[in-house]
């Protein structure tokens, strides 16, 4: 298949890339670098052996993103680009609202203009709000979501089971993510945004070599065993492995479809940690601090519906990807 990647520099955008490319689908890349980096591309060709089409552009800008698809007959689109910071949304709704729904709408329109028939959707656990029992399965409740960043998600999962009932032959596939972590073991690709860490894993990297002092801790006073907030934390390159298990679901019957991809086991932040420390044989310094708004108390995943359908299994453990998070961070200038 020919598919567009939007957000394809990201961190998991170029790690769903290479899995693509590896499995020898076609890719074009369109990108405005605002939390990533251009080299990214050429790591990519470095990995796989193939270079994907870059454009650096903004996906909310018709205009530019016209060109693209005019430039190449796309099979299907996955849809990274966005921001994704909690914390920040909650600073900066304004901000979040724009950018994550403008990129969409204008993708959706210039999909129909072109006929393009299939989106894969990058969403996320956060539009389950704060969740009356775990594990979370795809046909829980959704709404009252607890920040702008999942608002936004929830937002847009409503407009493409809209848009796919409104145009026949269409079909979406939103992917709700809990959250990814680790990096590509060659060390080339991995989470390194450009200014301080807003995930936990990059900070936790930072800390790890010194690039930062201490990590701070939101609050210990969930209702959780040890007080920290309890995820689902999954290796970057299984979600890879994820998208690339989705895009058969267009073959399916329904014109929308959702999965959950993690592990389907949830792990503290402070386990993260001590996990951490004995993957690299370190100690990693940290402050408990108060809670973080728009933060809950636990998510994690049922992934039987990803597994049955998709053939959806996690390969890597928490450990393997703290390993593979602190020795790309180490490579990093």
């Amino acid at each position: 298949m020919k598919i567009l990647v939007t957000g394809g520099t990201g961190f998991i955008g170029s790690h769903t890339v290479v899995a693509l490319l590896e499995e020898g689908h076609e890719v074009v890349i369109a990108d405005n670098l605002v939390n990533s980096q251009r080299n990214v591309v050429t790591k990519i060709k470095r990995i796989t052996g193939v270079k994907p089409f870059f454009y650096k552009v903004d996906v909310a800008d018709k205009k530019s993103m016209r060109k693209v698809f005019s430039e190449h007959k796309f099979d299907a689109v996955i849809h990274f680009a966005g921001l994704k910071a909690v914390g920040e949304s909650v600073q900066k709704p304004l901000l979040y609202y724009r950018n994550n729904l403008d990129s969409t709408l204008t993708l959706l329109e210039l999909m129909k203009e072109f006929d393009v028939k299939n989106i894969l959707f990058s969403s996320s656990a956060t539009v389950y709000g704060t969740p009356e029992n775990v594990p979370l399965k795809e046909e829980d409740p959704i709404g009252g979501t607890t920040n702008p960043y999942g608002t936004t998600k929830l937002i847009i999962e409503q407009i493409l089971m809209d848009f796919v009932h409104a145009n026949e032959g269409f079909k979406a596939v939103s992917l709700r993510y809990f959250n990814p972590i680790g990096a590509h073991p060659s060390k080339l690709l991995g989470e390194s945004p450009k200014d301080i860490p807003n995930n936990l894993m990059p900070y936790i990297s930072r800390v790890a070599n010194g690039k930062l002092s201490h990590l701070n801790v939101f609050g210990d006073d969930y209702e959780t065993p040890d007080g920290t907030g309890i995820r689902d934390y999954v290796h970057v390159l299984d979600l890879a492995n994820g998208h690339v298990l989705a895009l058969k679901a267009f073959s399916f019957n329904h014109a929308y479809n959702v999965y959950n991809l993690g592990t389907g086991k949830g792990t503290s932040v402070l386990e993260l940690v001590h996990l951490y420390e004995k993957a690299n044989k370190l100690k990693i310094p940290y402050v408990i601090g108060p809670r973080r708004e728009g933060d809950i108390a636990a998510s994690y995943a049922d992934i039987t519906k990803a597994k049955n359908e998709l053939g959806f299994v996690p390969h890597y453990s928490v450990k393997d990807a703290c390993r593979h998070a602190y020795l790309f961070e180490k490579k990093q200038k």
